[in-house]
């Protein structure tokens, strides 16, 4: 006879009601594990996917991705002609936060050469890539777009002309293409008030600087912002070139930073995500740790309510293996059905979570493994405990 599966049966609703409890926590879990992961994917998404072998940045920065950087568009012009390019494009990388499909939503814009530049869209699911100059946008699905859809940026109205599957920035936020020219002018667009305000300013500074009338006038532009930078220029190398060798160049002879794209990774990894990825981290490790202390009080919970039958049983001599195997059957029972829900539940949370979840298969097998492992140990307590009842217990002693 199975002892186990025999108190299982007499007692199965309140197992069931168990398994669902401890299958709710260990979904936390399992979903945590893939938050953490989701979390690096969503970081470096937009460095894989984009076409480049060298990163041209701002001298000193750590840009574009974790810092500010702003060159000159004519950069990529220089860039283009150190021994060893192929290709050099100039890129636009900015977040916004405007009305989009009728609420407002944070987004990553870029800005590129449309017209055989680096940088573009990638995984396009639906439409095509941006082919006209001006006034044309690829975007997200996570922003809600369809296409032909019309979106009011700075002056300007843009036509959506195709959705991206998975194109996120560091914090999830979906990814806008535009053109070069057109991501410039959303960039630095202002207001007519803005506008007017900054040109009363302007023009004050050249009085107090002694230049008044016409000739202010005709200085007034020269304290205008610019909007011809751009955030970093994008290298393709030349086949056989050598990449340290091309990046040491640029760095001596332009003055710019160079960073491969292994580097952008760690820069990427080691600063906005650190953090985060830490904090992910020690939460996923607390889950696990609380998971198998409650599956350690349950087992000894269910132990203790059936103490007197143990006792009946050492007192009609069943061997200790007898009540060992009890215990731990139902402890690898319980471990194994909340374990299988919980990755039921987990199917279920994927479609409608806000963020990116990736789940890594080996990652999945060391939560089990390690849930599997502190079932059993959770039930040492329980054998431990129902060793040591005396037989006369079972007699009322």
């Amino acid at each position: 006879m199975d002892l186990a599966l025999k108190d299982i049966r007499r007692h199965v609703g309140k197992f069931v009601a168990t398994i669902v409890g401890v299958a709710m926590l260990l979904a936390i879990v399992l979903v945590m594990n893939g938050i953490y992961q989701g979390n690096i994917a969503d970081g470096v998404w937009l460095i894989d996917h984009t076409e480049a072998d060298l990163w041209v940045v701002e001298r000193g920065r750590g840009g574009p991705f974790n810092e500010s950087s702003r060159i000159p568009l004519d950069s990529y012009r220089s860039v283009a002609a150190t021994p060893g390019v192929r290709k050099a494009s100039p890129l636009v990388i900015y977040a916004a936060q405007r009305e989009v499909a009728g609420r407002e939503q944070q987004f990553t814009v870029i800005g590129f050469d449309v017209f055989g530049g680096l940088g573009g869209p990638r995984g396009i699911v639906r439409g095509r890539g941006i082919e006209a100059p001006h006034y044309e946008i690829v975007a997200d699905h996570k922003l809600g777009l369809a296409l032909g859809d019309r979106v009011a940026l700075a002056t300007h109205e843009y036509t959506v002309v195709g959705i991206t599957q998975g194109a996120v920035d560091s914090g999830g936020n979906p990814l806008v293409y535009l053109s070069l020219p057109d991501a410039q002018e959303v960039q630095y667009q202002q207001d007519n008030r803005a506008l007017t305000a900054a040109r009363a300013a302007s023009l004050k500074r050249l009085e107090r600087a002694g230049f008044a009338g016409d000739q202010a006038e005709r200085l007034l532009p020269l304290l205008s912002t610019s909007g011809d930078t751009v955030n970093a220029v994008l290298v393709r190398l030349t086949p056989g070139a050598d990449g340290a060798q091309v990046a040491q160049h640029i760095r001596d002879w332009l003055y710019f930073n160079v960073y491969t794209t292994a580097d952008e990774r760690k820069l990427m990894l080691e600063g906005r995500l650190a953090k985060m990825s830490a904090v992910l981290g020690l939460f996923r490790a607390l889950l696990v740790l609380v998971s198998i202390v409650i599956i350690a009080l349950i087992i000894y919970v269910l132990t203790i309510e059936k103490i007197k039958s143990i006792a009946t049983l050492k007192l009609v001599g069943a061997p200790n293996w007898v009540i060992v195997r009890l215990i731990l059957e139902q402890s690898l029972a319980l471990t194994l059905a909340s374990f299988a829900v919980a990755y039921g539940l987990r199917e279920l949370i994927v479609p409608g979570f806000p963020r990116t979840l990736t789940f890594l298969p080996q990652e999945t097998t060391v939560t089990f493994a390690v849930m599997l492992a502190g079932g059993v140990l959770a039930s040492l307590m329980a054998i431990w405990h129902a060793l040591r009842t005396p037989p006369q217990l079972a007699l009322g002693g």
